[in-house]
């Protein structure tokens, strides 16, 4: 696992897998298929792995974190860079601090938490984890309001961001004036466009940040990470085409639930058993795993 800070050049080199965590019938962390899933993103060019939502890092048990993390370790190849995440509670990412002190992670993200905050205190709470870290972390804006564009470049600027995962889901990805403020105020570079295939051209040509993030890169790396070298060589006739293979996966991904669809797509597909959901979400209805597994099956035999 690599042990060296992030780069602006590491962000642009390799698409961001974000995977699901794999766990066995009761519940456990399953490192045997955990280890499947790195090794399939690991051979498709991915060098990248951030463990948060689609891994569902937002219930992960306090109990389990340090297992968690020394899995993760253990799995990944000398030259990946494993990001896991701490939070979205300030408690909970505190204590995590205190885990993490004896591990080598290059940086963790901290989740965001909706609701029961505000700008002022998210940027307090941002800044005694990173302190406590002893080391930058990846700021996860997610949701309108969570932190103004001023306040993320104060972050940035005082040397607390590795980089930033910009996820803020807009109608028209091209029409989105706090990503504009946000480039205006803080180095693209540290940017990178956080929800998958479907916005990262316009994200990466439109508003010139640094690479993506992806969970249906969990499916097909080699693909999604051809996709981001046509962008970085103007090829956009290329990386459109790629982006609509990744479409259909996606469409049922916003339809019936992101994290959900992806961590049984993995499975449907037949990469590794990634078991039960974690509460506090649930299965997939029934009536979904037909249309999840040939949509999965279609992208992963693609040639």
């Amino acid at each position: 696992m690599q042990t060296t800070p992030v780069t602006p050049e590491q962000l642009n080199s390799s698409v961001i897998a974000v995977p699901p965590l794999a766990r066995d019938a009761d519940l456990k962390i399953n490192p045997a298929e955990n280890a499947k899933i790195i090794r399939h993103i690991e051979a498709g060019g991915v060098s990248t792995l951030l463990y948060g939502g689609n891994a569902n890092f937002y219930h992960l048990a306090l109990s389990e974190y340090a297992e968690t993390l020394a899995m993760l370790t253990s799995a990944a190849g000398e030259d990946t860079l494993v990001v896991p995440s701490v939070g979205p509670a300030y408690g909970t990412m505190m204590d995590q601090a205190d885990i993490l002190d004896d591990l080598d992670f290059p940086t963790v993200m901290v989740l965001p938490m909706q609701g029961l905050t505000t700008d002022a205190g998210v940027a307090a709470g941002f800044r005694k984890f990173v302190e406590a870290l002893e080391k930058p972390a990846v700021l996860y804006l997610k949701f309108e309001g969570y932190l103004e564009p001023e306040t993320v470049a104060r972050l940035v600027d005082d040397g607390l961001v590795s980089w930033i995962k910009y996820a803020i889901v807009r109608e028209d990805p091209a029409e989105d004036a706090y990503l504009s403020r946000l480039v205006d105020l803080v180095d693209p570079r540290l940017i990178v466009s956080g929800i998958g295939e479907q916005p990262a051209i316009t994200h990466l040509t439109n508003f010139k940040i640094n690479g993506f993030t992806s969970g249906c890169v969990c499916v097909r790396p080699d693909l999604s990470q051809k996709m981001l070298r046509a962008v970085n060589a103007g090829d956009l006739e290329t990386a459109e085409t790629i982006r609509g293979l990744f479409k259909p996966l996606e469409d049922l991904r916003n339809e019936i639930n992101p994290i959900r669809v992806l961590h049984q797509a993995v499975a449907l597909a037949g990469l590794a058993e990634t078991g039960p959901a974690l509460p506090l979400l649930s299965e997939l209805p029934e009536v979904d795993v037909p249309r999840v597994r040939e949509t999965a099956e279609t992208l992963l035999n693609w040639i």
